[in-house]
């Protein structure tokens, strides 16, 4: 039997953790029947949407919030209502291995009652195995407080995601540096166009979290109790500073790629006065061959005895001359 969902019932003094289908939560979940407790259903996945309705229809969730819930488009949004608040975002996640250009993402949606939350992933993935060690250890506070509390430590997890994927981004910009500055390849564009993309797609989510939790901050409802709200009021601050890191490393990202286009100049120039300074040699040395491979009859020089030597003496002079001029400015030195 497939487990898709999991329900923590949880107090000061004890927790339970039960694993089931959507079709058991849907049938047997009921928050009310214990207040002194605090319900947290997590579903790791959208497919059973009968299940999904029908504890919807329990909780007296609004119809048209229930579509909402399965809705394609993928953006952070909050609603109050009188006995609950509900609300989206968008989590993300790096992927796993190397040259990935693209984020894990994942859209996590929460419904939070008087004692319970309810959050809907599209897809298994564990974004919250703090949180449950928390409840299952008696580490920290939640357990001390309400759904409210919960909510503020899920939605940690998922910027501390946030950061994770940031990290992960740093870690590749440095890779990135050292190999402009060993060996850069057109590769390397290539990749920081990547996590120039990556940072975009990452700071389209970032902002909007970032105004959700100023609607948290300032949201008047019951479900979330004015002694937490400043709970919210940090997680505001900790996406403004994300985003400013989000900027950071596009900037060096900008300075990566700037880097390698100078090095690559600075190749060219190497190039071009290498073949400025053998041209500048040859120049002298072909007008003289071209001079005396004229066939005209009346040329003095074609009937001197040692005339061959003294053009080849000539040729070589001017040759060393060049060199030794080229050598005094400097030219002949490779720029490291």
């Amino acid at each position: 039997m497939s487990q898709a969902a999991q329900l923590y019932k949880y107090n000061l003094d004890a927790f339970t953790l039960e694993k089931n289908t959507e079709d058991y939560f849907a049938e047997n979940f009921n928050p009310f029947e214990d207040m002194n407790s605090t319900y947290w259903l997590n579903f790791h996945s959208m497919k059973n949407k009968a299940a999904i309705n029908k504890l919807c229809d329990k909780l007296c969730i609004d119809r048209l919030l229930q579509e909402d819930l399965f809705a394609e488009n993928k953006r952070t949004r909050l609603e109050e209502y009188s006995d609950y608040v509900f609300f989206s975002i968008i989590s993300a996640l790096p992927k796993e291995g190397p040259n990935h250009y693209d984020l894990n993402k994942e859209r996590i949606s929460f419904i939070i009652g008087d004692n319970y939350l309810i959050s809907f992933q599209e897809k298994p993935s564990d974004h919250f195995p703090e949180v449950r060690e928390r409840i299952e250890y008696k580490r920290g506070k939640v357990r001390y407080k309400g759904p409210d509390f919960l909510l503020f430590r899920m939605l940690e997890a998922i910027i501390d995601n946030y950061t994770e994927v940031v990290e992960q981004i740093a870690l590749n910009i440095e890779r990135l540096d050292k190999i402009v500055l060993r060996n850069p390849q057109s590769e390397v564009l290539r990749k920081v166009e990547w996590e120039k993309r990556k940072l975009l797609d990452l700071r389209k989510i970032v902002f909007p979290m970032k105004e959700l939790m100023g609607q948290l901050d300032r949201v008047e409802n019951e479900m979330i109790i004015e002694d937490n709200i400043h709970y919210f009021r940090e997680l505001k601050d900790t996406c403004f500073s994300l985003i400013d890191e989000i900027e950071a490393q596009k900037q060096m990202l900008d300075g990566i790629a700037n880097l390698y286009y100078a090095i690559q100049g600075q190749r060219m120039n190497e190039v071009m006065k290498v073949l400025t300074v053998t041209s500048a040699i040859f120049i002298p040395l072909t007008f003289i061959v071209g001079v005396y491979g004229m066939n005209f009859e009346n040329m003095p020089e074609l009937k001197s005895r040692n005339g061959y030597y003294m053009v080849w003496g000539l040729m070589i002079l001017i040759t060393a001359v060049l060199v030794f001029v080229f050598w005094k400015r400097g030219w002949l030195k490779r720029n490291n």
